[in-house]
C-alpha cells in the first residue's frame, strides 16, 4: 500500500499539477456576486507558474541535493562491486514502441561503461523492476540487459535485481542479492540529486557504499541567474527537486532514513 500511496501522493505533489488543478477548479466559482476574490487567486497561480518558466528555481532547489555528496576527487584502488540504480529507462515508450527509451538519468546507464574497464574484476549489478503502477509486460532490466550487451558490458557477468519498485526496495533487495562483506568497496551509481536519498536508505540497509553522481542538472551553485531554455527544462528541475525533497520527508516520517537530509 506505501507504494500506491507514494506513487499517487507524488503526482498530485507535483507544483505543476497543483498550480494547474488549482487554477481550473477556480473557474467553475458560482456567478453571483463579485468574482475579484478568486480571479486574484488564478492571476498568483498562473505569475507562480511564469516565475517557475522564467527564473532558475529548479537550479537553486537542486544545488543542496546535488552537491551534498559530491563526486569522488580521487576513486580507489580497488572496488569490489558497482551497483547502478534504475530510473533512467522510460517504461511507457519502451513498451509502448519495442524499443529502448531512455530519460533525463541516462548518465546511470552510460557510467559502467568506464568503471567496468577501470575495475574489470568488480561485480556490476543493476537493480530495478517497474517503478510504475501499471507495469508492463518488460521490466526496466530487461531493456538496461539488451543495451549493455550491446554495448559488450555484459557479458553474462552482470546482476540484475528486477523485483524492487522503489530506492528503498533497491537498497534492501540488493543487499539480499550480493551480501556484502566488511570491508568490501562498492560505488553506487544515481543521479546526483537522487544521491541523498540514496545513501540515507542503503545506510539503513546496512549496505556501506561509496556515492559516485551523475547526471548533475544544475550549476552547483546557487544565485546563478540565467533564464531556463525550455519550459520543459525548467518545469522538469522544479519537479524532480521536489519529488527528491518529499522523498526525503516521507522515508524519514516513515523510518526508512535515520536523517532528515543524509550527509557525508
Amino acid at each position: 500500500m506505501f507504494f500506491e500511496l507514494s506513487k499517487i501522493a507524488g503526482y498530485l505533489a507535483s507544483p505543476v499539477h497543483m498550480l494547474v488543478v488549482g487554477g481550473f477548479a477556480l473557474t467553475f466559482w458560482p456567478q453571483a456576486g463579485k468574482r475579484h476574490w478568486p480571479l486574484r487567486v488564478i492571476q498568483l497561480l498562473l505569475g507562480i507558474l511564469l516565475s517557475m518558466l522564467v527564473f532558475p528555481v529548479g537550479n537553486e532547489l537542486l544545488v543542496p541535493l546535488e552537491t551534498r555528496f559530491p563526486a569522488p576527487t580521487k576513486l580507489p584502488s580497488r572496488v569490489d562491486g558497482i551497483i547502478v540504480l534504475g530510473g533512467a529507462v522510460d517504461e511507457v515508450f519502451s513498451g509502448g514502441q519495442g524499443y529502448l527509451s531512455i530519460n533525463g538519468e541516462a548518465e546511470r546507464l552510460l557510467a559502467p561503461v568506464n568503471l567496468v574497464r577501470r575495475y574489470p574484476g568488480a561485480r556490476l549489478v543493476f537493480t530495478g523492476g517497474s517503478g510504475s503502477l501499471q507495469a508492463g509486460p518488460l521490466k526496466e532490466s530487461d531493456k538496461v540487459r539488451l543495451l549493455w550487451r550491446d554495448a559488450n558490458i555484459d557479458r553474462g557477468q552482470v546482476l540484475y535485481e528486477e523485483a524492487s519498485r522503489n530506492t528503498h526496495e533497491n537498497a534492501v533487495f540488493t543487499r539480499d542479492l550480493v551480501h556484502p562483506k566488511p570491508g568490501e568497496k562498492w560505488l553506487l551509481v544515481t543521479s546526483a540529486a537522487h544521491m541523498p536519498r540514496s545513501m540515507g536508505l542503503f545506510r539503513k540497509a546496512g549496505f556501506d557504499v561509496i556515492p559516485y553522481p551523475v547526471a548533475f542538472k544544475s550549476t552547483g551553485k546557487n544565485r546563478q541567474w540565467y533564464v531556463p531554455r525550455t519550459a520543459g527544462t525548467a518545469l522538469s528541475n522544479i519537479e524532480s527537486a521536489v519529488h527528491e525533497y518529499v522523498g526525503l520527508w516521507v522515508y524519514y516520517q516513515t523510518g526508512r532514513i535515520d536523517e532528515l537530509f543524509p550527509a557525508p
